[in-house]
């Protein structure tokens, strides 16, 4: 019998975006964005969208949180572990699914500019910087390696 905490679990399932750049002296940044609520340092994410696939999902993530576009690749880097909070006080243990982004574009505006604030770090100063537990973990564990993709495995997708 499948407990409410089970159906829990899987019912916060989210899809992140490692929106990531070389800098003119060839280091590795990754982009933070601030939550909405409570200003909090973290990756663009969000809920799966019903006909795209995850990799588009973090793009579309990326570019509503973040104002971001680039090259995504199919292939997950990694997840971490958060508490889902939700308005009504509830915290829901949840995963993020995260996808790496090689950004191509940053625009000027974008649909949550007036909510968030995007900054430009190097990955260890952004797992210092980040709210989660898990994504310290994560950015700091970070294989920047990891991030120069295989094209082939990659899609260039644009918002639509």
């Amino acid at each position: 019998m499948e407990t409410a905490a089970t159906k829990l679990d899987w019912e916060c399932e989210q899809i992140a975006a490692l929106p990531w750049r070389k800098s003119a002296d060839g280091e590795v940044r990754i982009l933070l964005v601030t939550s909405r609520t409570n200003a909090k340092w973290m990756l663009p994410k969000g809920w799966p969208i019903k006909g795209k696939s995850d990799a588009e999902t973090a793009l579309v993530e990326a570019f509503e949180e973040a104002g971001i576009d680039g090259q995504v690749s199919n292939v997950p880097i990694g997840s971490y572990f958060y508490l889902k909070l939700y308005d009504d006080g509830r915290a829901v243990p949840s995963q993020a699914v995260v996808y790496p982004i090689r950004v191509t574009s940053v625009a000027k505006k974008w649909d949550e500019k007036k909510q968030r604030s995007r900054r430009w770090m190097r990955p260890k100063k952004a797992a210092e910087m980040a709210f989660e537990p898990d994504l310290k973990r994560f950015l700091a564990d970070l294989d920047e390696t990891a991030l120069s993709f295989d094209t082939s495995a990659s899609s260039d997708l644009r918002r639509k």
